[in-house]
């Protein structure tokens, strides 16, 4: 599952690709989401999401350096460096406020987004969040990702996931992979003054229910909700239950960032 029309992008040195649902300019203002997908996949797992987000809202997915359909960078690229390309990407964009939504590593570069753009991000979402401390290792990651793909997704989120992978390829899967295992969400999360909504699968054995609440905790204005009966991948196996989710996030509703709201 792809979208059409997406557009080569460049920044620091890295290259990726931008898929943008947006209107005309002179319709009525919508809100504005940017989708941030995790480790070794891609924009075509967050399709489903995008199109019903769009529905109402303007919206951005990314292939990001070295996933997808973005050539491979020729060294590791820290997580603040991604969120950097993010933030270069949606100012090429013109893109002045937005609710930015990351998935599994798309956390991460969710948070640093919203850390170094404060002004940029008004609310963030983070999808099945990672690493949780009782996954703190590869091989304990490595299983929930199989327990998951095993008894929690779909067919066809299955097939996005693994074809994804192979074209990541292993080596830059395992480029990346420290990079996720060592950042400190937790830590970090602590300094995000915007709302912030951490949304989990009720069967996601990635993202375990105690560290996704902690996770809301430690936030300024944090909140936490499940998905009832799906995975890790809900965004595609429950796409118009997440876009409920997240469009009738009262917190992000009221603060009001987008222009009208």
């Amino acid at each position: 599952m792809r979208l059409s029309d997406g557009k080569d992008i460049e920044s620091g040195g890295l290259a990726g690709r931008l898929y943008r649902s947006v209107a005309p300019v002179g319709d009525v203002a919508r809100p504005t989401y940017v989708l941030l997908h995790g480790i070794g996949v891609s924009h075509r797992y967050f399709a489903r999401l995008h199109r019903e987000l769009a529905l109402a809202a303007d919206v951005y997915s990314f292939d990001l350096p070295g996933f997808g359909d973005a050539p491979k960078p020729r060294r590791q690229v820290p997580v603040g460096e991604y969120a950097a390309f993010v933030r270069a990407a949606l100012a090429e964009a013109g893109v002045t406020a937005c609710v930015v939504i990351g998935h599994s590593m798309g956390t991460q570069h969710a948070v640093e987004l919203a850390l170094q753009e404060p002004e940029l991000v008004a609310g963030v979402v983070l999808m099945g969040p990672v690493v949780d401390p009782r996954r703190k290792s590869v091989a304990r990651q490595a299983l929930a990702l199989t327990r998951d793909a095993m008894f929690s997704e779909s067919p066809s989120a299955n097939a996005i996931v693994l074809a994804d992978y192979f074209r990541a390829g292993p080596r830059w899967y395992f480029t990346e992979l420290p990079v996720m295992m060592r950042y400190p969400l937790e830590a970090r999360i602590r300094g995000v003054s915007q709302p912030l909504l951490v949304l989990r699968g009720s069967q996601d054995p990635v993202a375990g229910r105690d560290w996704c609440e902690r996770l809301a905790a430690q936030a300024h204005q944090g909140s936490a909700t499940e998905i009832p009966g799906h995975g890790h991948v809900f965004q595609h196996t429950a796409p118009g239950t997440v876009a409920a989710a997240i469009t009738g996030w009262a917190p992000i509703r009221r603060r009001g960032p987008f222009p009208g709201a």
